[in-house]
C-alpha cells in the first residue's frame, strides 16, 4: 500500500511538472478582434513538406504560450510572428520550432497567430497594398505586447523584457509595433528577420529600443526592402545589430539548408545575452 501511494505521488508530481510547462493557447482580444466583426471566411490549414503547418484565412488571433522549466526561466519573453505574405502563416519553421529552441534556454516564447487576408489560392495578389494588408496584423502585435505585460506575473516574465521577433511579413508586423507612435506600447527589443516595411517607409522615431536584423544577400523577394529599412534606421541615428549572410535565400527560419544563415538564431541568442536577457534579472 505504501509503495502504491509513493508511486501515485511521484506520478502526480510528474504530471504537475508536465502541465506546468505545457503550451496553452489564449485568445488575443477579449471579444471579436476589432475590424473582424463582419469577417465571413474561416481558418484553413495544410501541412507542407519541409515547412510544416501553414494556416490561411485567420480571423481569430491567438497567442500560443511556451514556458520554460521554472529552474531555467530567465524572465525574458519573446513574441514570435511567423511570415507568409499576409495570406499564410508558417507556424512551425517560423513559430513553434523557434519557441521550443528558446524554451530550452530558459526563454518564454509566445507564438502570435495574427489575422490574414481572405485567400483562395493563387499566390500573392497582384498590386497588393502591403500597408493595408498588414494593418490588422500590426494591431494584433500591439495587443500581444499588452497581453504579455498584463499577464507577466502569471507567465513568469518581466514586463520590461519583452522581445518581438518576426519573419518576412511577420517582420513587417515587427517593424509596425516597433515604429508605432505610442512608445509605451512598443516592445523593449525588436528583431525583424528577412523582412521590413514593404509599403511606404514609416517615420523613424528618434528613440527606439535595440534592434536585431538578419537577412541573406541572395534573398530573391525582399532584399531591397530590408536594405532600405536598415539604411533608414542608420540615417535616423540608430545602430541596429545586423547579420548579413552570404547565402540562405528567403524564409530560412529554422530550416538548415547548410548556409551560414543556419546560425542566425545562435547570433540572436548571443545578442540577447549581450543585453543581459539570457539570465534572470537578479543575476545581471
Amino acid at each position: 500500500m505504501r509503495n502504491s501511494v509513493r508511486r501515485l505521488g511521484v506520478g502526480l508530481l510528474l504530471l504537475a511538472a508536465l502541465c506546468a510547462h505545457a503550451q496553452q493557447t489564449v485568445n488575443l482580444w477579449p471579444g471579436v478582434a476589432p475590424g473582424s466583426e463582419n469577417a465571413t471566411y474561416n481558418q484553413t490549414s495544410e501541412n507542407v513538406p519541409g515547412t510544416g503547418l501553414i494556416l490561411h484565412n485567420v480571423t481569430v488571433p491567438t497567442l500560443t504560450v511556451y514556458l520554460p522549466e521554472k529552474s531555467k526561466a530567465t524572465g525574458t519573453a519573446v513574441i514570435i510572428a511567423p511570415g507568409g505574405a499576409f495570406i499564410a502563416l508558417a507556424m512551425d519553421v517560423e513559430g513553434k520550432q523557434v519557441a521550443e529552441w528558446l524554451n530550452q534556454r530558459g526563454v518564454a516564447a509566445f507564438v502570435l497567430k495574427y489575422r490574414l487576408m481572405e485567400y483562395h489560392g493563387g499566390g500573392i495578389p497582384q498590386g497588393l497594398n502591403w500597408d493595408e494588408a498588414a494593418k490588422q496584423g500590426i494591431a494584433d502585435g500591439i495587443q500581444a505586447i499588452k497581453l504579455v505585460r498584463e499577464r507577466a506575473k502569471q507567465w513568469g516574465v518581466e514586463p520590461d523584457r519583452v522581445v518581438f521577433v518576426g519573419f518576412s511579413a511577420g517582420a513587417m508586423v515587427t517593424s509596425g509595433v516597433l515604429l508605432q507612435e505610442d512608445a509605451a506600447l512598443r516592445p523593449n527589443y525588436a528583431a525583424p528577420i528577412y523582412g521590413a516595411p514593404f509599403g511606404v517607409m514609416p517615420k523613424i522615431p528618434k528613440t527606439l529600443p535595440p534592434v536585431f536584423m538578419a537577412w541573406a544577400q541572395d534573398d530573391p523577394l525582399v532584399l531591397p526592402f530590408v536594405q532600405k529599412f536598415y539604411a533608414a534606421l542608420m540615417e535616423a541615428g540608430h545602430k541596429p545589430e545586423a547579420h548579413i549572410y552570404m547565402a540562405g535565400g528567403h524564409g530560412f527560419g529554422m530550416r538548415t539548408p547548410g548556409a551560414t544563415s543556419d546560425h542566425w538564431i545562435d547570433e540572436f541568442y548571443w545578442w540577447l545575452g549581450a543585453l543581459g536577457l539570457t539570465k534572470p534579472a537578479a543575476s545581471n
